[in-house]
């Protein structure tokens, strides 16, 4: 079994040199992270975090933390965020930290049009000189300490108020990880949608959709249904191509304040060797408008 859960670790940390972005149940919910065209589209100053432990009860787990803060300017067409993400992955830990700029058109008066720009760094740190191995390794020998990659990417992002479609690479860049041109930061390029059904005066449905490809690793699909009681009850499953099932949950405590909880297990032969998948998540919308929030947010 021991041997069994090395190779797993092993295997996992090499996955990290072909698709290094974090993932999350709850992406809907985390889209500045991805496409900066997304800043300012709630029309007020919006705050989430997030935070997930991935495959509990393995050592080695990848764990990831999301903060993010976005909010339009005076000039509603202009909107500005910042994103931080830390993820740790084996031996790996990242701090991501990005300003993010968008630009809206208004193509009508609920439909926008934005693009985005976002531009910051990775700060990476490897500490592979700790792990055991069977045999000597030249390449495991050396930590990488503070490696400091900037980058920058690209979005675009349409919405409505019962749909939405983004386009972006978040880091157009690929810098080393670790000073070695084999070992480079993969870029990623993701596709979301998704939109609001009414089901009646109470219920909605809410589908969307992430896709996420990158070269050197197959693509990765997300697909998630949730049931929206009275604009204050989530309750939702979500399905990832050949890699998992979960289920979430979110619960609006005011029209600004909402938690959201989501677990998920593996479909694959991992799901014999830990516990499960669990997020936590945030999110508050600051409202500076007389009046209150005229209508609830759906993404």
């Amino acid at each position: 079994m021991k041997y069994q859960i090395l190779i797993l670790v092993v295997m996992s940390f090499c996955r990290v040199f072909a698709q290094q972005e974090p993932q999350f149940t709850q992406y809907f919910d985390n889209t500045l992270f991805q496409n900066p065209a997304y800043a300012g589209s709630n029309k007020m100053l919006s705050f989430n975090t997030m935070h997930r432990e991935q495959w509990l009860g393995f050592n080695g787990r990848p764990s990831s933390t999301t903060m993010t803060l976005h909010s339009p300017l005076a000039y509603e067409s202009v909107g500005l965020g910042l994103s931080a993400v830390r993820d740790v992955i084996g031996p790996t830990t990242q701090h991501m930290v990005y300003a993010d700029f968008s630009y809206s058109l208004r193509l009508s008066d609920k439909r926008f049009l934005a693009f985005g720009l976002k531009g910051g760094f990775n700060m990476i740190n490897t500490r592979t000189a700790g792990l055991s191995t069977t045999e000597y390794d030249p390449n495991l020998v050396q930590n990488t300490l503070n490696r400091f990659n900037p980058n920058f990417g690209v979005g675009a992002y349409y919405h409505s108020p019962k749909f939405f479609i983004g386009l972006s690479s978040p880091k157009i860049l690929e810098g080393s990880i670790d000073g070695s041109p084999k070992n480079i930061e993969k870029r990623h390029f993701y596709m979301h949608t998704g939109g609001i059904v009414e089901l009646g005066d109470l219920w909605k449905l809410r589908p969307t959709a992430q896709v996420k490809a990158t070269f050197g690793a197959p693509i990765s699909i997300d697909l998630s249904n949730a049931f929206i009681y009275n604009d204050r009850f989530f309750l939702g499953a979500t399905y990832r191509h050949q890699a998992a099932v979960g289920v979430f949950c979110q619960y609006q405590l005011t029209q600004q304040f909402r938690i959201g909880v989501a677990s998920d297990f593996a479909t694959t032969a991992l799901r014999n060797y830990n516990q499960g998948t669990f997020e936590a998540s945030i999110s508050y919308d600051f409202n500076f408008i007389k009046g209150g929030i005229r209508s609830p947010r759906y993404f």
